[in-house]
């Protein structure tokens, strides 16, 4: 069916509409989002018939670097910081274990041949972050687990994306020199790593030392420079995508000109893409298709979330301090989402014997998991003892937003527990020329600041500053191991 470039416009605009709503009610369900997404696109797909996995592919990694950008920014060195090692070893050691479990069930139920099959368990291998934490909803899990969840799900796609690449080349090219790929591996982990830092750094100087004419253009330039670490990466045959999270988690953890507006663009924009990307990924599947493959696509589900995740989440935090219900949580936590489809597109582009059959059950068991992993992980959390009530949800939020050229900033900045300046009052405190703290959080109430104020401890303060004194109020106010501030 042929349709004209305004009833294309029509169809988008209402396509967002039906994703920011379908979002709300995924929400009071306590199911991801996706799954609703990508429902409407194979209801659309009644309608337009599109099997393009060129143009599928293209737009699901621009799609991921925009998510895990997001998520990078997102997330607090603080709590990252303390869960590096176990979350580094899920990510790296727990997605070979869940691959190769996974790709071992596939050869026997899907009759594939070894390598096809360990190309599948590659591909389902990695959690997806935007699935879990849409799921979570308002429920606060221990910090200890949230930021490790996050820090897999954001680090663990290099991993399931080079294993992809790996065995489709395998599965072509059979003779394929084994160690050339394993020091591929550690070429691109390593220096995606190293771009990402430096990147990071550069976004941040670049970001907060640049004097733009609107500060609308900030959270453009921020995206930009998130992609182009992506770019770069993928130049010089690193690891893109760990790239750009070790940019974005940079980027966020760092005083920042524009703070709010860089963040709420990124939100709005990450959701508007994962909408997009979901539904066109629905509209490449056939639902004849997936009932074809039906009861290989539930036992493998099955076997995935109760035998492949559980083992490479045992095996890989063998070593660490997690007690036995935290890995529990952790494994049925981990929901496969965007990334696993897109990369089943992987063997559609290179024209593998069983494309069609792979991304057919890839798409199936991300159905499923999402479906009844994502109901069941609040009411586990709670069963488990891991959930700590409703989250805290800052009903506070100012900016100083300037249609020309400004060289102040109001800039918002939550002092430590153990502060110096506790029980001090405002007109003690030595503050740098042309600094003046316009307003005091202190719970839920607002306080205005007059001389006679006295701070207390996780006070949050909004300040207007001058850009040349950012770093002072900073190193005045800040943490004393170093960490930012400045959220």
């Amino acid at each position: 069916m042929n349709f004209s470039i305004d009833t294309i416009i029509f169809v988008l605009a209402a396509l967002l509409i039906i994703g920011v709503l379908t979002a709300k009610f995924s929400t009071r369900l306590g199911l991801p989002a996706l799954v609703f997404f990508v429902a409407v696109g194979m209801g659309l797909g009644s309608y337009v018939y599109f099997d393009n996995a060129k143009i599928t592919q293209l737009f699901g990694i621009l799609a991921l670097i925009i998510i895990i950008f997001e998520g990078g920014i997102q997330t607090r060195w603080k709590d990252l910081r303390s869960v590096i090692k176990p979350a580094g070893s899920l990510a790296t050691i727990g997605v070979l274990v869940t691959a190769a479990v996974a790709g071992l069930f596939a050869k026997f139920i899907l009759d594939l041949s070894w390598l096809e099959s360990f190309l599948f368990g590659s591909i389902v291998g990695s959690t997806d972050a935007a699935a879990v934490f849409s799921v979570l909803g308002s429920k606060n899990i221990r910090k200890k687990l949230t930021a490790t969840l996050e820090a897999e799900s954001g680090s663990n796609d290099p991993m399931a994306m080079f294993l992809t690449v790996t065995f489709v080349e395998l599965v072509q090219h059979p003779d394929s020199n084994i160690l050339t790929l394993i020091l591929t591996f550690l070429w691109e982990m390593g220096f995606g790593l190293v771009i990402g830092i430096l990147i990071g750094k550069a976004a941040v100087w670049i970001i907060n030392k640049i004097d733009l004419d609107s500060s609308g253009l900030y959270p453009v330039l921020t995206l930009g420079l998130g992609i182009l670490s992506y770019g770069t990466a993928v130049m010089l045959h690193a690891s893109g995508l760990l790239a750009v999270y070790v940019t974005a988690v940079i980027i966020g953890n760092s005083p920042l000109t524009f703070r709010h507006s860089i963040i709420r663009f990124n939100e709005g924009f990450a959701w508007m893409m994962q909408i997009l990307m979901f539904i066109l990924l629905g509209l490449l599947v056939f639902p004849e298709q997936l009932l074809e493959i039906t009861w290989e696509g539930i036992l493998l589900a099955f076997l995935l979330m109760l035998v492949a995740r559980p083992l490479g989440v045992f095996i890989s935090m063998a070593l660490s301090k997690y007690s036995f219900k935290e890995k529990i949580f952790i494994s049925w936590a981990g929901l496969r989402g965007a990334v696993p489809i897109v990369l089943a597109t992987y063997p559609l582009m290179a024209n593998l014997e069983n494309d069609t059959l792979i991304f057919n059950v890839v798409f199936f068991v991300v159905l499923l998991s999402a479906l009844l992993q994502g109901a069941t992980i609040s009411p586990l959390a709670k069963m488990l003892h891991l959930s700590e009530g409703e989250t805290k949800v800052k009903s506070h939020t100012l900016e100083l937003v300037s249609i020309g050229k400004t060289n102040n900033e109001l800039i918002e900045l939550e002092i430590p527990a153990r502060t110096p300046y506790a029980g001090i009052e405002l007109r003690d405190i030595d503050l740098p020329t042309d600094t003046l703290i316009t307003g005091v959080i202190r719970g839920e109430r607002l306080i205005t600041p007059r001389g006679d104020t006295v701070l207390q401890g996780n006070d949050t303060l909004y300040i207007l500053v001058s850009k040349k004194n950012r770093d002072a109020i900073q190193e005045l106010f800040g943490e004393k191991e170093g960490d930012p501030s400045v959220s």
